[in-house]
């Protein structure tokens, strides 16, 4: 049995750029828990969804360059994302830029997502990755595709 590598934490500026950055560490991480690509593509885009979500909407009424948090937990069976802000939390925005549609792709793309507030009041956006199926089991592209 492989050990996985260490837990990873990214502090960044809440910036477009910086989502782009997050996606690339997860490549080496994904590389480094034996991903195969197609659920690699799907922990790119699921996070790259949560931290657009970041970017986004968690800053709006607040400081021009909050922070961004990504936490990567890799464990033998399972291989968890936890995207964090301190910003002004979940809820209906009217003027909300989105379609609505970046928390349900999320949760389609992954196996498990959790959404929660933690301890210091910041939101989390927890996903997770079942490294024993490699995906197996997840609706692919083409199975979510109506026909």
């Amino acid at each position: 049995m492989t050990v996985p590598p260490a837990p990873l934490t990214l502090s960044l500026p809440a910036r477009a750029e910086n989502v782009a950055i997050v996606r690339h560490v997860l490549g080496g991480v994904a590389e480094a828990v034996g991903l195969g690509p197609d659920t690699l593509d799907d922990l790119r885009l699921a996070v790259s969804e949560a931290c657009t979500n970041v970017v986004v909407h968690a800053y709006v009424d607040g400081p021009a360059d909050g922070i961004l948090e990504v936490d990567v937990v890799p464990a033998p069976t399972e291989l968890a994302v936890v995207v964090r802000d301190h910003g002004r939390g979940m809820g209906p925005r009217p003027d909300s830029p989105g379609l609505g549609v970046g928390l349900p792709l999320i949760a389609a793309l992954s196996d498990a997502m959790e959404i929660g507030t933690a301890e210091d009041g910041a939101t989390e956006v927890r996903i997770v990755f079942d490294l024993s199926t490699n995906g197996a089991g997840r609706a692919t592209r083409d199975d979510s595709v109506a026909a």
